[in-house]
């Protein structure tokens, strides 16, 4: 499993706009990816401020996503919209969660070059202090 919780902040007077690219990228997200849990926005009670819970079966499911030619699309219309953008990955607690944990995988050897160029940028950051607290 790969979960993230993405810290969006967005440019004053821009949130509008974001929110119908956000619309469209989940719509394009759940109608494309076999291995998409959860993809979701949320406003933050501070003015501009919003996060996506993003959740894939495992990390070459999230690297997809990424490297898809509807988040490439996107990508650079909606950079335009964000002041700043902060990747939590996060795992859940089991059996207060229906997702599994989340771990790091390596990428399949013929992964393309946009995919390896996102898993450079985006690297599996797990915490030590989770691993006690797992179930087996």
């Amino acid at each position: 499993m790969a979960t993230i919780i993405a810290h969006i902040r967005v440019k004053p007077g821009r949130e509008a706009a974001f929110e119908q690219t956000a619309r469209t990228m989940f719509a394009a997200s759940h109608g494309n990816e076999k291995a998409l849990r959860r993809y979701e926005y949320w406003r933050s009670q501070e003015p501009g401020k919003y996060y996506c819970l993003l959740a894939f079966d495992d990390y070459v499911g999230f690297m997809i996503h990424q490297s898809s030619p509807h988040h490439e699309a996107a990508a650079a219309p909606l950079m335009d919209l964000i002041a700043e953008l902060r990747l939590e990955w996060i795992d859940p607690v089991q059996g207060a969660s229906p997702l599994p944990a989340t771990h790091a995988r390596p990428l399949p050897p013929d992964a393309g070059p946009v995919m390896r160029r996102y898993a450079e940028m985006m690297p599996v950051a797990t915490a030590d202090w989770w691993d006690p607290l797992r179930e087996a």
